[in-house]
């Protein structure tokens, strides 16, 4: 499987990005490269990466429903920017709700004004530090402070929702009813801003962050209730519905390596 190595978010990205990382894939055993695992996420992510043959691609991934599993393979650089809830539509210009399991170019939706990044970043030679420099001279620039100060009502919104979905591990979460009165709006406009910025219904992004925490405490010693309640489910059926429904296989299957069957990346 693929593993994040984190780095330091530079200080020119902070208003944008909540976290960077490298993504490697873990050693091949016995000469077989391992499988590629997307995980499911709530999040939107800005991805450089380059291929062997020196190809890159600068991509928007969309918030991720379901997990996928692929036939591995080596790419020599892979850097990932996670942005913060609330900033993507005014970075990318459209609706989250737009890029959900999907992968979009980002000069897709830039056009030509993304081909000088795209070309510095090729020529960074994967230095992530100078990469790094790159885009933090180039995302925050797409957004005018204007717009930055505009938005900072709803994007603190989105975020103060965000937080209180992911919650704490083993904590039940408000139902969204309550958590509209508590931050002062209808149900309908939480719901309607969620869409527009974090690209999922609420309910939909407690699921994924809830199985996401699962996968975070796994574990194979087959306590099953143990980890239910320990990630906030009613009960181990509770939970094992959801994973299979997220993860395309029980959590048994999954924490012993009994994955789907792979499909190209």
């Amino acid at each position: 499987m693929s593993i994040e190595v984190p780095m330091t978010v530079p200080d020119g990205l902070r208003p944008l990005v909540e976290a960077v990382s490298v993504l490697k894939a873990e050693d091949p055993a016995a000469g077989e490269r391992p499988p590629l695992v997307h995980l499911p996420d709530p999040g939107t992510s800005l991805i450089f990466r380059t291929s062997r043959a020196g190809h890159s691609d600068l991509l928007v991934i969309g918030p991720r429903t379901r997990a996928s599993y692929h036939v591995g393979k080596e790419l020599p650089f892979c850097l990932r920017l996670r942005l913060r809830p609330g900033v993507t539509r005014p970075l990318l210009g459209v609706p989250v709700s737009e890029f959900v399991d999907r992968v979009v170019p980002l000069g897709d939706l830039w056009g030509a004004s993304c081909e000088p990044l795209i070309a510095a970043l090729r020529h960074a030679d994967g230095d992530h530090g100078l990469v790094l420099r790159h885009l933090a001279a180039a995302l925050p620039a797409r957004i005018p402070a204007a717009r930055i100060s505009a938005d900072g009502v709803r994007r603190e919104l989105v975020q103060a929702a965000v937080r209180a979905l992911r919650g704490r591990t083993g904590a039940r979460r408000e139902p969204v009813p309550a958590l509209a009165r508590h931050l002062a709006v209808s149900e309908r406009h939480l719901r309607g801003l969620f869409a527009d910025a974090v690209g999922l219904s609420p309910k939909r992004y407690e699921r994924i962050e809830r199985v996401r925490n699962a996968l975070a405490l796994g574990r194979a010693d087959g306590r099953w209730a143990d980890l239910a309640t320990a990630t906030g489910y009613y009960d181990q059926s509770h939970m094992t519905a959801e994973f299979r429904t997220l993860m395309g296989v029980t959590p048994a299957a999954f924490f012993q390596g009994r994955l789907p069957a792979l499909q190209p990346c």
